[in-house]
């Protein structure tokens, strides 16, 4: 979304915009002083080898430990400062996460230290099953089922552990790279005596770092302490320097993933070390990065400090909790190992090292921290049109009746930044929106829902109510007097921006969005609660500040300066926002809130997308590993734009991107205002087939993605799972990013996103699909991928139930029929899930919903016998969201609202004889057809047979206990 209607200021931004990404307006690590020095400080360590020593060490006489054994505590020294004191902590969590926080003690200023507070959903529960042993070089703590997993903290030097049957998982300043630059009063430099040099010479210069330990570990000269400057910025930083400098190797682990958001492979290639892809760090520092590079470790709207670490024996992951500028270099030092370095602009150490050890325990216990993805609103898993920006209430009528004449579903319709008054957001257009409540009212009545556009920049003018209460209370950023209001240039021009740290923002922000004004206050009262919200430039975006963002010197609430808290400064906005549509009504409905910056725990929150794509093949195909990497951290509910949000992508392209978008969680199209409209109505007849058939295979689909995020929300396992997620002990599958699967449903999905592909290459690994289990050769299979095919297959022993009535709109398939899609296994098995609710209210954390088991077996010599089994029963702990609902009744509300509906239709595919009879354990016969089809892998072999057995018009209801018997 970006508009081109105002002022000389934005016309260096647009020109960017319009034309390329200009990375001069973004920071190298050579350009940032911190990152400079801790670069700097890394390449000391290699050219010193051997005689590099960390010179941090702990004080045995501190140590401590509490009475409970859980927590270790102890004083840290390092000999460059003997008068600075660092105090280091050590739990260990009830799940066998350590959380390892290393702070200054008594220092000129206090460090900032709420970033995990942010994040966490709660103070984690300590372990109650540990036991430390002291020692003369180190403290251990023993803990794990099996009492394999140890906590090694080595005194001097400083060095920390997580161990696990004798091998090390995760090693904390193993390299001797931690450095936390202590809080100082900054000297004049001294004068300098007549006749002497102001700079020592090449000999002198030696000399000093042989004897001055500081030198040797720092540098011997002062890089950007006190002030710094880029382009035509300079930030003073009256703090001074207070970088965090840290290694963290995985001494048995070869690849590592995670710290979305990059545009680059799942697999983080190195950043330094021979062979590096990268001569920059990947960087975390939310930015606005229009028209970003396809394959770039530069930073982008997102930051999770979340890295996992995988190799064929385990999987172990850590969390960095740290909210500033963070640069992350990456080597894989061996064939065995991958050693980082993590360098922040500011903060405490506070790192949670997850031990896994395998992939769905590390979902898990990074879940337990910062929460997993809520169950979204139902429709919000169905089709989102958006452009920016549909120009009237009558174009967005025109949408969807022409949607409509069309017979193509859709489930929102968007609205970017022109339906505002001169960019005041809550303020409609009213030349061009005049009736937006009976616009809205319209697209309602067709079962559908509109998203708008708030940003977090607020005009600064008299008539604008939203910024008038904003500065009567109190509640925006502070420039770097602290003093007054910070003011910036955004699409309103002159801005200013709320300060959602400050705690009476929250409820005047949640009050903004009422449809009816609360005591007299305004309001949103021209909108309703079939609206909700899309957050884009929260990174916070500023057009004309350094890197177009906010000065890191401005002033949040409790005097934290913007530097310490940028990358969680989105988060806060989307989460402000999330509650707001949820208490528009009473009792609360579930919003759905897009955003663009996130941090750790915004999954909790709503959705992401990658942000300012461009509609190149390369882009499509980025935007998949994008997507699966902010799965891995986290955040399943996220897409990318289809199509691309620059360009006028051709039709072949456009097909393979929708086909893309339907196999991600968010799907939504998307545009600038520039291209040309590219509705799927619009395009040719061949081509516009292609895509309605995409759109309802979506549709057909969304139990199966509904049932996926039920067990994402309970287990913090992705929606989106990569090969090495399904299979974490296949090597070959490690490094594959451009297929995945889909929740525990055994879909596996291979978009196609090269141009002119007739055929595509899918890897698997005990993949029992029969049409293909006669063709591997080796673990890759070649299927055909002509433009109307998209590589899907069903995983044997699985079933999927769908529906498949065609529909406009998800709403309207509340009551519909189910089908379920039975592809057994070798061995003649297959199970699968369904869950269901209302998909708007929280009724189903009261117990309102319906979650089955279906199960085929075999049943005598030839035959199937298929269940259907209610799972809230027996599992009332794993319902969603982590309620505990010990009191769940099969015959709730929403069960017996949906009493009525049946399965309509059996598919099963693998039988190995044609059946003699098909009916309802205790009941009668059924109808049924047969099919014996060749297998594609199989027709030049003329090996055998697909048998399948299709049973129609069943009686059986879906939130009933029944057996079909198939013999």
């Amino acid at each position: 979304m970006r508009s081109f209607a105002f002022l000389s200021i934005l016309a260096l931004y647009l020109t960017q915009e319009t034309f390329a990404f200009k990375a001069h307006d973004f920071k190298t690590c050579e350009q940032s002083g911190f990152c400079r020095r801790g670069r700097a400080l890394a390449a000391r360590s290699k050219e010193a080898k051997s005689s590099w020593v960390s010179p941090y060490s702990v004080d045995p006489a501190s140590v401590n430990v509490s009475a409970d054994q859980a927590v270790f505590t102890a004083g840290v020294k390092s000999s460059l400062y003997p008068d600075i004191n660092f105090g280091l902590e050590v739990r260990i969590q009830e799940d066998g996460v350590a959380r390892v926080r290393m702070d200054e003690i008594g220092g000129l200023r206090k460090r900032y230290d709420e970033a995990a507070s942010w994040a966490l959903i709660e103070e984690p529960k300590l372990s109650r099953d540990i036991k430390w042993t002291t020692g003369k070089q180190d403290i251990r703590a023993v803990y794990g089922d099996k009492k394999d997993i140890q906590v090694i903290v080595a005194y001097n030097p400083l060095r920390i552990s997580l161990v696990r049957n004798g091998k090390e998982q995760v090693v904390l300043n193993d390299n001797g790279l931690l450095h936390m630059e202590h809080f100082r009063t900054k000297q004049e430099p001294p004068a300098i005596a007549e006749g002497t040099e102001e700079t020592p010479s090449d000999d002198s210069q030696v000399v000093m770092q042989v004897e001055n330990p500081r030198a040797w570990f720092e540098g011997d000269k002062e890089d950007a302490l006190w002030e710094e400057t880029f382009g035509s910025w300079t930030d003073s930083k009256p703090k001074g320097p207070e970088s965090l400098s840290l290694d963290i190797n995985f001494p048995n682990h070869n690849v590592v993933y995670g710290i979305p958001q990059h545009a680059t492979n799942l697999a983080l290639p190195s950043t330094t070390g021979e062979g590096a892809k990268y001569s920059d760090p990947y960087r975390l520092y939310n930015s606005d990065v229009f028209e970003y590079l396809a394959d770039s470790p530069v930073s982008l709207y997102g930051s999770i400090p979340l890295m996992h670490a995988h190799s064929a024996d385990s999987t172990v992951a850590i969390f960095n909790a740290v909210g500033s500028d963070t640069w992350i270099d990456v080597s894989h030092a061996s064939d065995k190992s991958t050693e980082t370095h993590w360098v922040s602009e500011s903060g405490i150490m506070d790192v949670f090292i997850l031990p896994g050890p395998t992939p769905a325990d590390v979902f898990k216990q990074y879940a337990r921290l910062t929460g997993s993805t809520v169950m979204p609103a139902h429709w919000s898993l169905g089709y989102h049109q958006c452009r920016w920006n549909y120009v009237s209430t009558d174009d967005v009528r025109g949408v969807q009746k022409r949607f409509d004449e069309e017979d193509m579903p859709v489930d929102v319709f968007w609205l970017d930044i022109e339906y505002a008054d001169d960019h005041k957001y809550f303020m409609w257009n009213e030349k061009t929106f005049p009736d937006p409540v009976e616009m809205t009212n319209d697209v309602a009545a067709n079962g559908r829902k509109m998203v708008v556009i708030v940003d977090p920049h607020l005009k600064r003018a008299n008539d604008y109510p939203a910024f008038q209460a904003a500065s009567e209370l109190g509640i925006l950023v502070k420039p770097k007097s602290g003093e007054g209001e910070y003011e910036g240039w955004c699409w309103p021009g002159s801005s200013s921006w709320t300060d959602f740290f400050n705690p009476a923002a929250w409820d005047w922000w949640k009050s903004m969005f009422k449809t009816q004004s609360p005591d007299g206050k305004w309001s949103w009262t021209k909108s309703t609660t079939d609206i909700h919200i899309w957050n884009d430039m929260n990174e916070p975006s500023v057009f004309n500040g350094p890197e177009i963002s906010m000065p890191r010197d401005n002033v949040h609430y409790g005097g934290w300066e913007h530097r310490d808290v940028h990358n969680i400064n989105g988060m806060l906005f989307s989460n402000l926002t999330s509650q707001a549509v949820a208490e528009r009504t009473d009792p609360p409905q579930r919003p759905f809130v897009l955003t663009r910056a996130f941090y750790a725990g915004s999954q909790r929150f709503g959705a992401m997308w990658t942000g300012d794509n461009l509609g190149t093949w390369e882009h499509m195909a980025v935007g998949i590993k994008m997507v699966l990497a902010n799965n891995l951290g986290g955040f399943s509910f996220s897409g990318s734009d289809v199509g691309g949000f620059f360009g006028n992508p051709e039709p072949e392209m456009l097909v393979r991107w929708y086909q893309v978008g339907a196999m991600a969680p968010f799907f939504r199209a998307h545009a600038h205002i520039d291209t040309k409209r590219r509705e799927p109505y619009l395009l040719e007849p061949k081509y516009k087939d292609i895509v309605k058939g995409i759109l309802r295979l979506r549709y057909t689909q969304l139990p199966i993605w509904y049932t996926a995020f039920r067990e994402t929300s309970v287990t913090g396992l992705p929606v989106l799972r990569p090969q090495f997620v399904m299979f974490p002990k296949d090597k070959t599958g490690f490094t594959i990013d451009d297929q995945y699967y889909i929740g525990s449903s055994g879909l596996l999905v291979k978009p196609v996103t090269v141009k002119g592909a007739t055929s595509s290459d899918v890897y698997y690994d005990y993949f029992n699909h029969h049409a293909y289990r006669g063709a591997a050769k080796g673990k890759t299979i070649t299927v055909p991928a002509e433009l109307h095919q998209l590589p899907l297959f069903v995983r044997g022993g699985s079933i999927l139930a769908t529906r498949e009535r065609p529909r406009r709109a998800s709403s309207l398939m509340k009551k519909d029929p189910f089908t379920l899609r039975v592809a057994l296994s070798k061995s003649g098995d297959a199970r699968g899930e369904l869950y269901l609710d209302d998909g708007v209210t929280y009724d189903h954390l009261k117990g309102d919903f319906v979650w089955r088991s279906f199960e085929a077996s075999k049943a005598g010599k030839k035959g199937v016998r298929l269940t259907n089994k209610d799972l809230g029963s027996a599992k009332p702990d794993q319902a969603v969201d982590g309620a505990a609902l010990s009191t769940y009744n099969p015959q709730n509300n929403f069960a017996n609202s949906i009493e009525s509906v049946r399965v309509e239709k059996i598919v099963v595919v693998g039988l190995s004889a044609k059946p003699s009879t098909v009916k309802v354990e205790g009941g009668s016969d059924l109808i049924w057809e047969w099919t014996a089809g060749v297998a594609a892998s199989e027709k030049k072999e003329g090996a055998a047979s697909i048998l399948s057995i299709t049973v129609k018009d069943l009686k059986v209801a879906i939130t009933k206990d029944w057996a079909i018997l198939i013999q």
